[in-house]
């Protein structure tokens, strides 16, 4: 069993930042990538932003410059620094980890948290 805890989520005003992380726990052998989705209503879910295990890290246009996304290895965790929110980053954001798990390889998600930026 593998669980993803999202925390970090809320309501906040245009302009301001949040930070999100991510627990992952249970039978991990490795986490090759983890990083975060969302998705707004009536859209499909979109990558925001990733991180490889040796640090390499890859974001969606729409996020460059505002976003950053870090990792502890140690602590099979990723955060998601968030500043200069804007209301059309509206969205739940879901954690996404690639792993070695006890019962398989493949993605896991975790339980999203939603992140609401009012103007």
């Amino acid at each position: 069993q593998v669980q993803l805890v999202e925390s970090g989520g809320g309501l906040v005003q245009a302009g301001g930042s949040l930070r999100l992380s991510c627990a992952a726990s249970g039978s991990i052998f490795r986490i090759n990538t983890m990083g975060w989705y969302r998705q707004a209503p009536g859209k499909q879910r979109e990558l925001v932003a990733s991180i490889t295990s040796g640090g390499s890290t890859n974001y969606a246009d729409s996020v460059k410059g505002r976003f950053t996304i870090s990792r502890d290895n140690a602590k099979n965790m990723v955060y998601l620094q968030m500043n200069s929110l804007k209301p059309e980053d509206t969205a739940v954001y879901y954690c996404n980890i690639f792993a070695l798990t006890i019962a398989r390889v493949g993605d896991f998600w975790g339980q999203g948290t939603q992140v609401t930026v009012s103007s």
